[in-house]
């Protein structure tokens, strides 16, 4: 009602909050699974305000014959025809989320870590400098709404490296549900790589948010590394100070870096390298793992 008021006297198209975020989600996602489940979330966020975005709800449709009966309203028919649409759609995503399932069980071995953190904290950026790809980077809100999956290798060690969307305070909950399936990389990964902007100066509210939203789609306990990114950003003394304080006492494995200058990445490479190592071990006891192979192929290697 507040909009509907807004909106006849300024004249001017009003977005509160979850429709500006539906908005944006709209003009980034690029797959047919994203753009599904934006499609969802804008039905569902659409059903209950129906009487608001409506002007003519005193028009009736029907009459002997027509599916809604005799006298149905418009703004029913339309409602109706919403709750059909959310159905497909509802169906088309499990049917997409099946075969993710069905590729991940073909990764036989292969560890996987995730890249999860609040929106625009310099998640594809690392993707791009751990993997050497070309994933989308830009400075804006949820530039990533599709899961980009890339075989890494980092010291004779492979595993697969996946990047998520984006989690920001209060995201709508028929968003959160609209994106399990994609959040659901995150869910299944052995490894989470969580990135903090550590130059924003909310930076520890956006880490309980990331972490909220986790617990939300059953993430919990989950092998964790702290990638607190940007630090290039920070004074000196400011970063000496955070990385002697609770951070290293709170979290088992954290790292300061910056992506884009390149700052404290090895640390970075060769922290992921060893978690990935642990992790293989301790899951496959009896499988040769991977980097040991290479060390005897180089060491028995015919110089000729």
């Amino acid at each position: 009602m507040q909009l509907k008021n807004i909106e006849r006297e300024t004249k001017l198209k009003v977005l509160d909050r979850s429709s500006l975020i539906l908005y944006i989600f709209s003009m980034h996602a690029q797959t047919a699974q994203a753009k599904k489940q934006v499609e969802l979330a804008q039905y569902q966020y659409m059903l209950p305000r129906l009487t608001r975005l409506w002007t003519h709800l005193e028009r009736q449709r029907g009459g002997i014959g027509m599916r809604g009966g005799a006298g149905e309203k418009e703004i029913e028919t339309d409602r109706r025809i919403i709750r059909d649409k959310i159905a497909e759609l509802k169906k088309d995503l499990e049917k997409l989320a099946r075969q993710n399932e069905e590729r991940n069980k073909t990764r036989g071995t292969q560890i996987r870590v995730a890249l999860v953190g609040y929106t625009n904290v310099g998640k594809s950026t690392i993707m791009n400098l751990l993997t050497k790809s070309e994933v989308l980077v830009e400075n804006k809100l949820f530039a990533t709404l599709d899961t980009t999956v890339r075989k890494v290798v980092l010291n004779y060690t492979p595993f697969l490296l996946s990047d998520t969307v984006g989690f920001i305070r209060k995201l709508p909950h028929h968003l959160v549900e609209c994106f399990k399936s994609t959040l659901f990389e995150a869910r299944d990964s052995d490894i989470l790589l969580h990135v903090v902007d550590v130059a924003h100066p909310q930076f520890e509210d956006h880490i309980q948010i990331v972490n909220e939203t986790l617990r939300s789609i059953g993430i919990d306990n989950k092998n964790t590394i702290m990638v607190f990114n940007k630090a290039d950003l920070l004074p000196p003394e400011q970063r000496a100070v955070l990385e002697k304080t609770w951070f290293a006492h709170e979290h088992e494995s954290s790292v300061f870096i910056s992506a884009t200058e390149k700052w404290n990445t090895e640390v970075l490479r060769n922290t992921l390298t060893e978690k990935v190592r642990a992790v293989f071990c301790s899951r496959y006891p009896d499988t040769k793992p991977e980097w040991e192979l290479y060390k005897w192929e180089e060491t028995n290697t015919d110089p000729e």
